[in-house]
């Protein structure tokens, strides 16, 4: 189908906007971004709903420490916890700016999430992002009882990078013998950072992510892109996919990632896990999150959270 009506001129009037010259910083490129989240945020986000608690939690991790901050919907203990990874190319993106969705997640699934402020590359490149990410979910667990959250019901999500360091967090998980994860849930997920998929060709201009804006998010993650078969990097060139955590995958029609997400789900499966995989159809890479904008990004978020409570609910208290 064509693009969403609202999203036509959305798409239009982003790709008249001038594009940043490899040569901004990324530094200058964040501090862009915030300004036009704080400034437009609301035309396509809605409001996140009041929560009973929002902390930030500093953990440790190798030659330093990350912010998570955690958002509870209740004073209820041992509720499942969810722990969210942002996108951004691992370069860019902030808990702030997913702060309205975190919130929708945590009152919607009736769960804790955990939202992880890893480092960003160029600064700390790769194998820094999922490195900080799994240490994150491993704290977690270890303080699931003074967290007040259930160590047996944990999922894991995010969406672009965030998807990628998802899946690659569960992949470590059962390579080292860590949590058990009950769920990933992977909206339109880096899963093969070769670029070999049609649709980064297909669909690499003209719709708000590009093959140029991509290269340039591996050139700056990667210390070498000899690296980009690398299972911990590409989570789809993993020889063996057995042993993981059932996924709940979602890409969008016009996404130049949404090949890659759906060879995943298809290799998930031929490895004997339960894959759900969903289409947005007329949605471009980020919209699925634009719930102010689109009634069908709301029905997204309603199929995202109505997946995380059937995945959790054996394990919730009655």
């Amino acid at each position: 189908m064509p693009l969403e009506p609202r999203l036509r001129t959305f798409v239009a009037f982003a790709n008249r906007m001038p594009v940043p010259d490899d040569s901004v910083s990324f530094a200058e490129r964040r501090a862009s971004a915030a300004r036009q989240y704080e400034r437009f945020g609301w035309v396509a986000l809605r409001p996140g709903p009041k929560v009973a608690s929002i902390a930030n939690k500093f953990v440790p991790v190798d030659r330093g420490r990350i912010t998570v901050r955690v958002y509870r919907p209740s004073a209820v203990r041992n509720l499942p916890l969810h722990v969210f990874l942002h996108g951004g190319g691992w370069c860019m993106g902030t808990l702030d700016e997913r702060d309205c969705r975190c919130k929708a997640i945590a009152v919607d699934a009736d769960c804790v999430v955990a939202s992880v402020e890893y480092r960003l590359a160029p600064e700390c490149q790769y194998p820094t992002a999922p490195e900080d990410c799994y240490a994150a979910l491993g704290w977690l667990v270890e303080h699931a009882d003074e967290m007040g959250v259930n160590a047996h019901a944990v999922t894991i999500g995010g969406e672009s990078a965030g998807g990628n360091l998802s899946a690659v967090v569960a992949l470590m998980a059962r390579d080292r013998g860590g949590p058990q994860l009950l769920l990933q849930m992977l909206d339109v997920p880096a899963t093969d950072l070769t670029l070999a998929h049609p649709s980064i060709s297909e669909l690499g201009s003209g719709y708000l992510l590009t093959r140029h804006e991509i290269e340039h998010y591996l050139d700056s993650y990667l210390p070498d892109r000899s690296m980009v078969t690398d299972p911990y990097a590409s989570p789809l060139h993993a020889k063996d996919l057995s042993g993981l955590p059932p996924a709940h995958i979602m890409t969008a029609e016009f996404d130049p990632l949404r090949d890659e997400g759906q060879a995943y789900g298809e290799k998930l499966q031929a490895a004997g896990i339960p894959v759900e995989h969903v289409r947005l159809a007329g949605h471009i890479h980020p919209s699925f999150a634009f719930t102010q904008l689109l009634p069908s990004a709301r029905a997204y978020h309603r199929d995202f959270v109505a997946a995380l409570r059937r995945a959790t609910a054996p394990h919730r208290c009655n």
